[in-house]
């Protein structure tokens, strides 16, 4: 899915050079090593990320008593798997269904849940999502993200901050009963766990 169209291609440019200039300062003061640096990015890419959020999402789509748990306390669930740590010391999970539609944002900064989306997007710090999300949250999903909630349901918009993070339980999909948790994971996208666009059609 394409990033939203109104965050400007210079201010992503500035920020990757932002992240560039800061990365070399901190190896040229001894910080931090090329190699840290590097492990960080591995980290957040292959051990950290929305691959994990995916795991527990197929987790809740097939074991009930453990979605009531991720609903309860999504900071404890997330735990039973292993998952957790910095920036996801207490994350609140808010369910899709068929009446209620939920996204989030941090309309202060970019507080996100590290451990089960990985690295946030750069679109997700872009002050043109964080200030248009909270008024017109349906115009924005669907120009946006091409992703159109129906004018039936309701939709929620969760603030998230460094005390508490959010993300989204995205509706298991029609048609998966016989998936097991591995094939359901794959269906789950960053996306759908920020409320923004749809997990994967079966098939994909």
């Amino acid at each position: 899915m394409a990033e939203p169209t109104d965050t400007p291609l210079r201010s992503q440019e500035e920020i990757a050079a932002r992240v560039k200039a800061l990365e070399a300062l901190l190896i040229e003061k001894g910080v931090m090593t090329t190699e840290a640096v590097d492990r960080m990015a591995e980290v957040y890419e292959n051990e950290v990320g929305p691959q994990l959020g995916a795991q527990v999402v197929a987790r809740a789509w097939t074991d009930p008593e453990f979605r009531a748990r991720l609903l309860e306390n999504a900071t404890a669930a997330c735990a039973e798997m292993g998952i957790g740590g910095l920036q996801g010391e207490d994350m609140i999970v808010v369910e899709n269904t068929d009446t209620v539609h939920n996204a989030i944002v941090c309309t202060l900064c970019s507080c996100y849940p590290w451990p089960v989306l990985g690295l946030p997007p750069n679109w997700y710090k872009a002050p043109a999502y964080r200030a248009r999300i909270v008024r017109e949250p349906r115009k924005v999903l669907a120009e946006d993200f091409g992703f159109p909630i129906p004018d039936d349901v309701e939709i929620r918009i969760w603030d998230s901050s460094a005390e508490l993070r959010y993300w989204v339980l995205p509706q298991r999909p029609p048609g998966t009963e016989d998936l097991g948790a591995f094939e359901l994971a794959a269906l789950v996208t960053r996306d759908s766990m920020i409320g923004v666009g749809p997990v994967k059609a079966v098939g994909a």
